[in-house]
C-alpha cells in the first residue's frame, strides 16, 4: 500500500521539482538535522532539572520556559523539513524500516513531553526545591532515550537494508 502511494508521490509535480534542485535535499537535511540537535539538548536540560543535576536551584516552571520553546520551535522545523523531505524522496522513506520506527518513537516521544508538562502539579513547577518522584525522572530520562534512538534511525534510514538485513523493506 506505502509502495504504491510512494511511487505515485514520486511522480507528482512537486517531487519531480524537489529532485530536481540538486540543492534542496541537502539543504532540507541540514536544517533538519539542526533542528534535531535543539530538540534534543532542550530535552537533555529538561531533563537535567528533572533529575536535579542541573538548574536545581530554579524552579521547574523557569527551566521548562527557557527551553520548551525552543523544543517546541525545532519540532515544527524538523516536520516541515521532514515533510518535504519526504515528497522529494518517498520510495526511500516509505520503504524503510528505520523511518517508520523513527516516526513512531517521535509520536511517543512527543506525546510524553505533552503529558509530562501537563501532568505536574502547580507546587512542583513553582518551587525552587521540589523534588521529582522516581518515576518523573525514569520519564524524563526514558524521553532522552527515545530522542537517542530517533537520532539513530534517521540516520540509518540512508543504510536501511545494511541495519536491518532482511527485516528492510527493500526487500
Amino acid at each position: 500500500m506505502f509502495r504504491d502511494f510512494a511511487a505515485w508521490l514520486q511522480t507528482t509535480g512537486i517531487s519531480v521539482k524537489v529532485q530536481s534542485i540538486t540543492w534542496v535535499i541537502p539543504v532540507l537535511q541540514s536544517i533538519h538535522i539542526l533542528m534535531i540537535g535543539v530538540v534534543f539538548v532542550s530535552s537533555v536540560m529538561i531533563t537535567l532539572r528533572v533529575v536535579g543535576s542541573m538548574r536545581a536551584d530554579e524552579p521547574f516552571a523557569a527551566v521548562w520556559s527557557r527551553f520548551a520553546p525552543w523544543m517546541w520551535t525545532g519540532l515544527v522545523v524538523m516536520a516541515l523539513t521532514g515533510l518535504v523531505l519526504i515528497i522529494g524522496e518517498p520510495v526511500r522513506e516509505f520503504t524503510a524500516l528505520s523511518f517508520w520506527l523513527k516516526m513512531s518513537l517521535l509520536v511517543i516521544s512527543v506525546t510524553s513531553i505533552l503529558i509530562f508538562g501537563r501532568t505536574l502539579r502547580p507546587e512542583e513547577r513553582a518551587s525552587p526545591t521540589a523534588e521529582f518522584s522516581t518515576g518523573r525522572k525514569a520519564a524524563a530520562l526514558a524521553t532522552v532515550v527515545l530522542w537517542l534512538a530517533i537520532i539513530f534511525l534517521g540516520r540509518a534510514i540512508a543504510y536501511d537494508t545494511a541495519v536491518w538485513g532482511s527485516l528492510s523493506l527493500h526487500t
